[in-house]
């Protein structure tokens, strides 16, 4: 027990961060419709963070971090301004070619570097399981931050996820709005990739708020269950991968796609009954 407890309660407090600022994001990225774009800011910090190791700086160095940061704060500013009111290509269209692209030049960057699949498989999975405490209190105090900036901008960021139609009606600057929400998203995402990496931050974002939309009705209901389930599964999936020697930030990820598929059970039932 106690060993467990040395080893796995710093994966587990980072998981337990990390579900308090996707679950809330995740609602905005399912009504926006833009699902796959927390997965193409992940690529594009990735990119970001491959580029800089070529570069010469550390993976996890502060000056590799702010390579990807500086490229995912791009990419932000790319999704805001492609937001249009009636436009002619979907805005996932813009975000799948972005994400394509950022995994491909990642993958000819590290192809000129010694050891690339071995930063490949890092920036896909993270460092979850040897994660320290001066990192989870940089990330704890880092979301903090956005999460009051977007307290702050609740009224306007909401409304412009759930009806833009009416957002543009109103005169809102939107595509000013949307860099505001995309930039604070590419910070928190260039941080948990950083962390937790790619695959992981993906099902942190999607899959509690995809589970709160399938049980709730209302927004902070769905806020709530997504909470709940981030929780949930990241318990269950840091106990599972001690317990049977697994990797920590995979067994999670498959954690919550048991998950998501017991949720969608219960939707069913209640459909049925």
């Amino acid at each position: 027990m106690n060993s467990f407890l040395v080893l796995m309660v710093r994966p587990f407090v980072a998981c337990l961060i990390l579900t308090g600022i996707h679950a809330y994001l995740g609602l905005h990225v399912i009504e926006r419709g833009v699902i796959f774009v927390d997965l193409a800011l992940a690529q594009i910090a990735a990119f970001g963070a491959t580029l800089g190791f070529l570069w010469g700086f550390g993976l996890h160095s502060m000056a590799g971090y702010l390579v990807a940061l500086a490229f995912t704060l791009v990419g932000a500013a790319t999704f805001a301004a492609t937001r249009l009111r009636r436009p002619i290509v979907p805005q996932e269209a813009f975000i799948g070619i972005v994400y394509a692209v950022s995994a491909a030049a990642s993958v000819l960057v590290l192809s000129r570097a010694a050891e690339g699949g071995e930063e490949l498989k890092a920036l896909l999975v993270g460092h979850l399981l040897f994660v320290e405490w001066p990192e989870i209190f940089k990330v704890l105090a880092l979301y903090s931050a956005i999460g009051i900036i977007h307290w702050l901008a609740r009224r306007p960021l909401l409304q412009i996820s759930q009806n833009p139609e009416a957002a543009f009606a109103r005169g809102l600057r939107v595509r000013w709005w949307d860099f505001l929400f995309y930039a604070t998203f590419g910070c928190v995402v260039t941080s948990s990739v950083e962390m937790a990496g790619v695959l992981l931050v993906f099902s942190f974002l999607i899959v509690p708020a995809v589970c709160g939309v399938l049980l709730a009705d209302t927004v902070g209901q769905r806020l709530f269950v997504g909470w709940m389930v981030g929780v949930l599964t990241s318990m269950a999936g840091v106990v599972a991968s001690y317990a049977w020697d697994l990797p920590t930030g995979a067994t999670v990820v498959c954690a919550f796609g048991v998950c998501l598929l017991i949720c969608g059970a219960i939707r069913l039932s209640h459909q049925l009954a």
